[in-house]
């Protein structure tokens, strides 16, 4: 019998716990360490933000829903990991030992990097549903008293899809009010071009974006770095090819601003000697196994990606939801393969499929694997598109409902699209006769 502990109950963490159970069997001890007792779908807060979602909508209640699958919950945040002892330490005290350790907390958010940054200070957020709530709040008082908005993501952002999403659901709301006009919207962005997204674009990402801002009146500023963000302000510098300041800084009006900030590794994670980089992710091997702890892994934004290629203005990389996917499958795979004694060499594909809302229409983006050279590449625009992000909020909803991780028509659909989750095994290698 072995005692699995799984740090994260988001979509990390709830999909790692509901597949070991599927692949493991009832004989083996499951624990699911969450900060709260909610799992919240992430991609629904740009929606929150504005207003076409309630937080009770796209969030479900853990506890219940993980014990149906004889899976424990402990809806208290992680203070300390023993990684030699092999157990973490919670918030109330509680001790849980554990013989493998799955890392899927997601980030801390970075706000205190730049002065006056977050919901504590003078820019929202949709990081999380509270902070997508709080955005709402601000917007609809924004809406008595409409005026310029900056939306964006600062240096050192690494999730910069909801930050375009939060872009167009804002403009296809405004025009829906009839105050578009009165709204001038600019993008600020860490990113070299626009459509980068940390990943040094998506087929023709850069004219695809470039052109629905155009047609939309949004306009941007790219290699940009945040110095400040003040009441009715965002203070920018912008940068050169080589990392220069270019010009004086730019003080933006804003009466409403939304930017995503920097991520870093949680607290616990970051102090455990020789798990993290310097920013705190987990450093992982190709079957997503510590690089230094040979009984932990890691799943999500938690691990450690170096960027495609240097920028000038620091420029993280995003981990998408399938790419996520992918992780969990190749840890539980390998965390099986190990107590069955045969070898844990599963290796994920980190794949992404990523659906962009734009409020009326949308953009989708397929990256087989996410991080370049690549297999294959394209992006598409149309109504399809947000129809289904739509409907695709309602099937992973559904999943966490029933407890499975990856139902057969996914598998199978995906699958004939030629996106997988691991990598096939190489064939060994045979001479010439």
């Amino acid at each position: 019998m072995a005692r699995i502990t799984v740090m994260g109950a988001g979509v990390a963490g709830m999909s790692a716990a509901y597949e070991l159970r599927q692949v493991l069997g009832q004989e083996h001890v499951i624990t699911v360490v969450g900060q709260g007792p909610r799992f919240s779908f992430t991609p629904s807060n740009p929606w929150i933000g504005v207003g076409w979602r309630r937080a009770e909508q796209t969030g479900l209640d853990v506890e219940p829903l993980l014990a149906k699958r004889g899976i424990g919950f402990r809806a208290s945040p992680v203070t300390r990991i023993d990684a030699v002892g092999n157990h973490v330490l919670l918030a109330g005290g509680e001790r849980i030992d554990h013989d493998y350790l799955l890392i899927c907390t997601g980030p801390r958010l970075d706000f205190a990097a730049i002065p006056g940054l977050g919901p504590d200070g003078f820019s929202q957020s949709v990081c999380t549903a509270p902070h997508a709530e709080s955005a709402f709040t601000q917007y609809r008082r924004f809406l008595e008293a409409p005026g310029p908005v900056v939306v964006g993501a600062v240096q050192g952002a690494s999730c910069f899809g909801p930050a375009y999403e939060f872009a167009f659901i804002l403009d296809a709301d405004l025009r829906k009010r009839r105050l578009r006009d009165q709204v001038p919207i600019t993008y600020v962005t860490s990113e070299p071009f626009i459509g980068h997204m940390g990943l040094g674009g998506v087929g023709d990402s850069k004219g695809l974006m470039e052109s629905e801002f155009r047609q939309r009146h949004i306009n941007w500023i790219t290699n940009a770095k945040v110095v400040e963000v003040r009441a009715g302000a965002v203070v920018v510098q912008e940068h050169d090819e080589a990392g220069q300041p270019k010009g004086p800084q730019k003080v933006l009006p804003a009466q409403f601003s939304m930017l995503l900030p920097a991520f870093a590794g949680v607290e616990a994670v970051a102090a455990v000697e020789g798990l993290c980089n310097p920013r705190g992710f987990v450093n992982v091997d190709r079957h997503q196994r510590s690089t230094r702890y040979a009984n932990i892994f890691a799943a999500g934004v938690c691990v450690a990606i170096a960027p495609p290629e240097p920028t000038a203005v620091p420029t993280g990389v995003p981990k998408t939801g399938f790419m996520i996917e992918s992780m969990v499958t190749t840890i539980v795979r390998n965390v099986a393969a190990e107590l069955a004694g045969r070898a844990a060499d599963f290796e994920g594909t980190w794949n992404a499929v990523c659906l962009a809302d734009m409020g009326d229409t949308g953009a989708a983006f397929v990256a087989l694997p996410q991080i370049p050279p690549r297999n294959v590449t394209w992006s598409k625009t149309g109504k399809w598109v947000h129809v289904a992000k739509i409907a695709f909020e309602k099937y992973f909803l559904y999943k966490m409902r029933h407890g499975t991780s990856e139902p057969i028509y996914e598998k199978y659909v995906l699958g004939a699209l030629g996106i997988e989750r691991l990598k096939e095994p190489v064939p060994p290698h045979r001479s010439s006769p």
